[in-house]
């Protein structure tokens, strides 16, 4: 499923300690990884709850 996925970089995510996320949109979800290690399994996050996650660290 994931590796159907196009992953983007978080545009917070520096070089600077590893410190690197990625996002990608599904059809039904969104997914949420560690750049560093993609062979882990992602979190996924319906729509809704992203959107509420990105609302508060706004």
């Amino acid at each position: 499923m994931s590796s159907d996925l196009k992953w983007f970089k978080s545009s917070y995510s520096g070089d600077q300690q590893g410190a690197c996320v990625e996002v990608a949109a599904g059809v039904h979800s969104v997914h949420v990884r560690d750049s560093k290690d993609t062979d882990r399994p992602s979190l996924s996050l319906s729509p809704a709850a992203w959107g509420a996650f990105l609302d508060q660290v706004k």
